[in-house]
């Protein structure tokens, strides 16, 4: 089934010339069924390649989905055009009476920063409080989810003392799980990071589950016990080049910085290796689209965080 994104979009040129099946709005109205409202909170300073690869990702279902991209009303990056925001992007006040099945929350490059001298975090906080009430679920990313599970539940961050970069092993280590159905055993998942969470720290917690792991790359995926919301601190979602892309950037900024690991081909720093986590990526977005399609209540403006999360079905095994 097609996606829904916003129209005349440098993402729907792309994804056109890709092959991924859009849908206009008349056209969606016709087929008369409810579609998944996702909501796109892209905190990524380049914004089309977050549309691009998320909007790829959620087109892989028999579902029909209908993405809305959200940005902050207090914060304007400096690689995108209050402009461009304006034509594609609506605010928390664009959307306050809406309700949505799911909410993700992308990554940004803040991470260095404590949470609370990141320019828009006041904002983030009244966005995912109003999710609580608007949003069956939420996916967080990267810096995203390190965010939520601070706010949360009050799971600080741990610096790491150079970027966690490269291509790394993982494991499963919830194979029942709902999320990770038809998942290997073992899977390379791309990392880009200067901070984790403390394996301990997510133990600690009844309501928290970790799904992956990896010896070299500290905890990847943690999911909700009861809302289904998940955790994912590394970059299946990646495009092949999104990794040498962030390299040569970064060397800009730290010459002496080191490529990513078990990434590049061994005639150095120019050709990545053949991108073996795209089939996860769609795999991983395909179960998470069927669960919010199995889950979510048909009448979304009944949702209640709360009722929600004595009354859905177990989201784990």
């Amino acid at each position: 089934m097609p996606i829904k994104i916003p129209a005349n979009s440098p993402a729907e040129r792309i994804l056109n010339d890709e092959g991924v099946e859009l849908i206009e709005t008349e056209v969606a109205l016709r087929q008369d069924i409810r579609p998944l409202r996702i909501l796109l909170l892209n905190l990524m300073p380049i914004k089309v390649a977050t549309e691009v690869q998320i909007a790829r990702l959620l087109s892989h279902t028999p579902m029909q989905v209908e993405l809305t991209w959200l940005t902050t009303r207090s914060y304007t990056p400096h690689n995108t055009s209050r402009e461009y925001l304006e034509a594609f992007y609506r605010t928390l006040d664009d959307v306050r009476d809406e309700h949505f099945d799911a909410l993700i929350v992308t990554g940004a490059p803040v991470e260095r920063l404590p949470f609370e001298e990141v320019e828009y975090w006041q904002e983030l906080l009244e966005i995912l409080d109003w999710s609580e009430r608007h949003v069956f679920r939420r996916l967080h990313l990267c810096w995203g989810a390190q965010a939520a599970l601070w706010r949360e539940f009050g799971i600080d961050k741990l610096l790491f003392d150079e970027k966690l970069f490269g291509v790394f092993e993982h494991r499963v280590v919830a194979p029942r799980h709902r999320v990770l159905r038809g998942f290997p055993d073992v899977l390379m998942v791309p990392v880009s990071r200067y901070s984790g969470v403390r394996r301990e720290d997510i133990e600690a917690r009844d309501e928290l589950e970790i799904l992956i792991d990896s010896d070299e790359a500290g905890v990847c995926m943690v999911g909700h016990r009861k809302t289904g919301d998940i955790y994912m601190l590394n970059h299946l979602e990646y495009d092949t080049h999104t990794l040498k892309e962030e390299y040569e950037r970064d060397l800009e900024r730290e010459p002496r910085i080191a490529p990513p690991r078990n990434y590049f081909a061994d005639d150095g720093p120019t050709t990545p290796r053949p991108n073996v986590w795209r089939p996860l990526a769609y795999l991983l977005f395909s179960n998470w689209n069927y669960l919010l399609y199995e889950d979510s209540p048909y009448d979304l403006t009944s949702l209640s965080r709360k009722d929600k999360a004595d009354e859905t079905a177990p989201v784990g095994g």
